[in-house]
């Protein structure tokens, strides 16, 4: 008898598909990446609406089903609902990777114990403790890892755009649908558009809550100050948006004691969220931003290192050196890395006869001083002289640098910043709007995943997401 073809394996194994195993995906580009199926769901819609008895998704054909899928190599923002007409083959066998991962394990508490025994009794019991609490904080991570790992929500309407979401967000049970729909101003969420249009003829606002503190008429921009007491529902529906794209927000609900700065763009419809940070009211550890994210429709414009460099103009405004809370996201980190480069390079171009000290530097910009020095690290400008270490540059290489960071196209203006807000004081006078059915009658664009700003590998991962398959 003919041993079964490398074909025919893969499709007996592709048969026995669960959770755990190992594929290889096609892409709609023709390319196929090794992913890990997580879930799997009924194909059709009508047999995972709410309110119906469960459907076992492994009783249902192969055909009739879905497989969440996780690009290994890839961030989780990837992560998809997959037909199984798009699975190639088996990636590798599974109890292979079990094996080797098991006998890790072993090998390492073999090592630990062996390593601990010659050590005395109190070192013993300190690093038994931090053992202890390294394992719950372990558990604890793996804990939220695996409750957050798939994608509750899919897609997010607000406005006139429409978004693929890219990680797990809180939202309640019950909205937790293929589609979400938001009103853009309030950002109250509701399963179906008719529910949505309901509560925009009767929504009078077109703007966020809270106070005026920015208006920039030639480029179209306004900031609100959003107090987190004032208007707890606004600034708790911000924070469930954006958990949609970012993985590690943990701040939703306890909104008291923050400040939220929201950044819109201004047009004769009213004013439409870009992005948004979020303050503490009085941090202990001088952070003067906590959470900061651009909405995927505005990123890749300069908004980013706006809403960064208006954060620093409130802590000139309040005599105070600030930085940002950690851990920093991946793409908030280059983003800050790029504003402080250019903002301490331009400090030391406009410095004449070049005598300017760290501490100088760090008074002037208001940067942490382990900011500006480990920027100056990554820019490869600290050098040794002398067994100390200098900042050696040229001004031919300051300029070159700040000329092509591009980073003054978008940066907040202090002339146009009104904080603090005298008592009693009014918020800026705003443009009239058109009326609600106006502001319906108008066009709506729709975008599909979103492309991430200054990152090269995440916009790599968004140009990957424009070559995947969609299912019929």
């Amino acid at each position: 008898m003919a041993a079964p073809s490398a074909w025919e394996r893969n499709m007996r194994v592709l048969e026995d598909l669960r959770v755990g195993k190992r594929v290889l995906a096609a892409w709609r580009d023709g390319s196929e990446h090794e992913a890990v199926v997580l879930d799997q769901r009924p194909k059709d819609p009508a047999l995972r609406r709410r309110g119906l008895p469960f459907v076992d998704p492994s009783k249902l054909p192969l055909a009739r089903r879905e497989y969440y899928l996780h690009y290994e190599g890839h961030d989780k923002r990837l992560d998809e609902w997959a037909a199984y007409e798009c699975l190639v083959a088996v990636a590798r066998a599974d109890e292979d990777d079990t094996t080797s991962c098991s006998a890790g394990t072993g090998d390492t508490l073999v090592s630990a114990a062996t390593a601990a025994a010659g050590r005395p009794l109190r070192a013993r019991k300190r690093r038994a403790s931090s053992l202890a609490a390294d394992s719950t904080l372990q558990a604890m991570e793996s804990e939220h890892a695996e409750a957050t790992k798939i994608k509750n929500i899919q897609t997010v309407q607000f406005g006139r755009w429409e978004v693929d979401c890219w990680y797990y967000s809180p939202y309640p049970d019950e909205y937790c649908v293929d589609h979400l729909f938001l009103c853009e101003h309030t950002l109250r969420y509701f399963r179906r558009l008719s529910t949505l249009r309901k509560h925009e003829a009767a929504c009078e606002l077109r703007s966020p809550p809270g106070t005026e503190i920015y208006r920039d008429m030639e480029r179209s921009l306004c900031v609100f100050e959003v107090d987190g007491r004032e208007h707890k529902e606004y600034c708790q529906n911000l924070c469930l948006l954006a958990k949609l794209f970012l993985d590690h927000k943990t701040l939703y609900f306890d909104v008291d004691p923050f400040y939220f700065y929201v950044l819109c763009e201004t047009d004769e419809e009213g004013a439409h969220i870009v992005g948004y940070f979020s303050k503490e009211k009085h941090s202990p550890e001088g952070f003067n931003l906590s959470c900061i994210l651009t909405l995927p429709p505005y990123q890749r414009k300069g908004y980013g290192k706006f809403l960064i460099s208006l954060s620093y103009e409130l802590s000139k405004r309040e005599g105070k050196t600030g930085s940002p809370e950690r851990p920093l996201s991946d793409l908030g980190r280059l983003s800050y890395r790029s504003y402080w480069g250019f903002v301490i390079l331009s400090a030391l171009a406009s410095e004449e006869d070049g005598g300017l000290t760290i501490r100088e530097l760090s008074d002037s910009t208001r940067i942490r001083v382990e900011d500006i020095v480990s920027t100056l690290q990554d820019l490869g400008l600290v050098k040794l002289w002398k067994g100390q270490h200098v900042v050696s540059i040229s001004e031919g290489a300051i300029d070159r640098y700040v000329k092509g960071s591009g980073a003054a196209a978008l940066l907040c203006k202090p002339s146009l910043l009104a904080w603090p807000q005298a008592s009693g004081s009014k918020t800026p006078a705003k443009a009239a709007l058109p009326s609600q059915a106006a502001r319906r009658s108008a066009s709506k664009p729709r975008t599909g995943s979103a492309n991430s700003s200054d990152s090269a590998a995440a916009a790599a991962d968004s140009a990957a997401a424009s070559t995947r398959h969609r299912d019929a």
